[in-house]
């Protein structure tokens, strides 16, 4: 029984026709495949002895993956990817933009791929330290306000107007 199993001895689709025509495998269950196998057959049986057909592949390269595997090589690791978030474009989702927008500027073959690149990258550095910078100023402006209600709260406790808590009341169900 375990050599029935090897590749050499059938397919799969054989074997699980088998087992359905034998009665070891009941017909309502089997493989979801199964159905999709029949309806659509490959041209040719899927078996181990087949030739290798003799074609050449191509090879399908675009642009933005040139561009990329440059991106990617010179700066090796360019952050995480949060793939569910479809809004925020990835670092070098938002360069090759950057890159495809300079190449239009200049015209194409007017500007050295590696300028357009540098020019790129800086682009996106200084996008990057402006963000940093606009980020620090709202965590400063966060700070000082929370500071700012804290030194109120502190002085109106001082002074008496603010009720003192009683620590059972604040576990009661």
């Amino acid at each position: 029984m375990a050599n029935s199993r090897l590749e050499k001895i059938g397919t799969i689709y054989t074997r699980t026709r088998g087992l359905i025509q034998s009665g070891a495998l009941q017909y309502t269950e089997r493989p979801l495949w199964f159905d999709v196998y029949e309806a659509f057959p490959p041209k040719e049986e899927p078996r181990y002895d087949r030739p290798v057909p003799n074609m050449q592949i191509k090879e399908i390269f675009y642009e933005a993956d040139k561009i990329r595997a440059q991106l990617h090589k010179n700066l090796g690791r360019v952050g995480t990817v949060h793939l569910l978030n479809q809004h925020t474009p990835s670092f070098t989702q938002k360069f090759i933009k950057t890159y495809k927008k300079l190449e239009g500027q200049y015209g194409a073959g007017q500007c050295e791929s590696d300028q357009l690149y540098t020019e790129a990258l800086d682009i996106l550095k200084k996008e990057r330290e402006a963000q940093m910078a606009e980020s620090k100023d709202d965590l400063d402006g966060a700070l000082t306000s929370a500071f700012k209600s804290a030194t109120q709260e502190q002085n109106k406790s001082a002074s008496g107007t603010l009720t003192s808590v009683n620590v059972k009341d604040l576990f009661k169900d």
